[in-house]
């Protein structure tokens, strides 16, 4: 079934359902396994590690960096 197919069905819906189904189909576009965040976690890490490594970014002590957050919320 195409997508205006579907569309079309759903739209015929009463209200109950067509709730339900947009409150399904909203969730599935959040949802992630902890596989996929993991594999995103280590990616991120391994990105950053080598910005280090290769000297384009520097490190910042995590008081200093805590600090400046401090200072932008207020």
């Amino acid at each position: 079934m195409k997508k205006d197919q579907v569309e079309i069905e759903a739209m015929n819906l009463p209200f109950n359902q067509r709730a339900e189904l947009a409150q399904k189909l909203l969730l599935s576009l959040e949802e992630e396994s902890e596989a996929d965040v993991e594999k995103e976690r280590v990616c991120e890490a391994a990105k950053r590690a080598k910005e280090l490594d290769d000297g384009l970014v520097e490190a910042i002590p995590a008081d200093v960096a805590l600090k400046k957050a401090r200072e932008l919320l207020r």
